[in-house]
């Protein structure tokens, strides 16, 4: 029988900060989790790793029914990339365990380099074509059958086009797999296409990729649950004991993410966050290269 542990109890301050950024970013939110599972309560990287994707899916819901109140969600577009997502997360996380955990620490802080590279990209990007084109939503010799429309809740209306499918359906596969290996890249990659590559409009791009990465991290949790229930009551624990003080947190911050969206300038914080993430890979590829 497991025992609870309130010594997490500060991760539940910690978790509504978190979500709330995450759900106004459409970053995942188990980009910062694990870094603190890993570094900060130095958690075995499979619990940690398995642990914040919980968490993130409990975020990640409460976001999506923000989202989906709002309207702002192109379920169209979600599906067509969750046929390549799902299969690849389930796949990442039936592999994390043939990784020794120095291996999974090491690919984890490459991944999180990555990631806050792409989100740096994806805002420069944006800047570059915001400066060059105006408000345009629409590229020029697009596809036209490929034009979708989102209508949201206050009346607004965004109309924009979706190619590159090749490339969005390795995207997504490649961000699932890191998703149920690493719980990082899906939102990340998958944001990184809709608004750099295809110039979907932030809200709408924000949304739909919660939506997706709410799905992946479904898939994938399940895995890591599995193997939890094989590892004993101990292991158990821990993660019940954590998951007690952060799902809370985050169905909060989830919540307030979408309205804080709509007030805080997202692009200002997307910067920010990708210094962070740069920063948090190189300490982690440091310390496992020298300590």
């Amino acid at each position: 029988m497991f025992v609870f542990d309130p010594q997490y109890w500060f991760m539940f301050p910690i978790s509504i900060v978190i979500a709330t950024i995450a759900m106004s970013t459409g970053v995942g939110g188990a980009v910062f989790f694990a870094p603190i599972f890993l570094i900060g309560l130095k958690l075995a990287p499979p619990v940690a790793i398995g642990t914040a994707l919980i968490t993130e899916f409990f975020g990640f819901s409460s976001g999506l029914i923000a989202y989906f109140r709002q309207r702002l969600i192109d379920f169209k577009l979600g599906f067509s990339v969750l046929m390549f997502a799902v299969p690849a997360a389930i796949f990442g996380a039936a592999i994390a365990d043939l990784f020794p955990a120095d291996a999974l620490k090491g690919i984890f802080a490459a991944g999180i380099l990555f990631v806050g590279t792409q989100i740096f990209l994806a805002w420069r990007d944006e800047r570059r074509h915001a400066e060059g084109e105006g408000d345009a939503q629409i590229e020029e010799g697009a596809p036209q059958h490929a034009r979708h429309v989102v209508i949201d809740r206050t009346g607004r209306r965004f109309e924009y086009n979706v190619f590159n499918r090749p490339v969005a359906a390795a995207y997504a596969s490649t961000g699932g797999m890191f998703l149920g290996m690493i719980s990082v890249g899906l939102a990340e990659l998958m944001e990184y296409q809709m608004v750099a590559r295809c110039r979907i409009p932030a809200p709408v791009a924000v949304a739909t990729s919660i939506f997706i990465v709410v799905i992946a991290v479904l898939a994938a949790s399940v895995g890591h649950i599995v193997a939890f229930a094989s590892e004993g009551d101990e292991v158990i624990g821990q993660v019940i004991s954590l998951a007690i003080f952060t799902a809370p947190g985050v169905i909060i911050g989830g919540q307030l993410g979408p309205i804080v969206q709509r007030r805080v300038d997202p692009e200002l914080m997307k910067v920010l966050i990708s210094i962070v993430f740069v920063a948090v890979g190189l300490f982690m590829l440091i310390s496992l290269a020298f300590l």
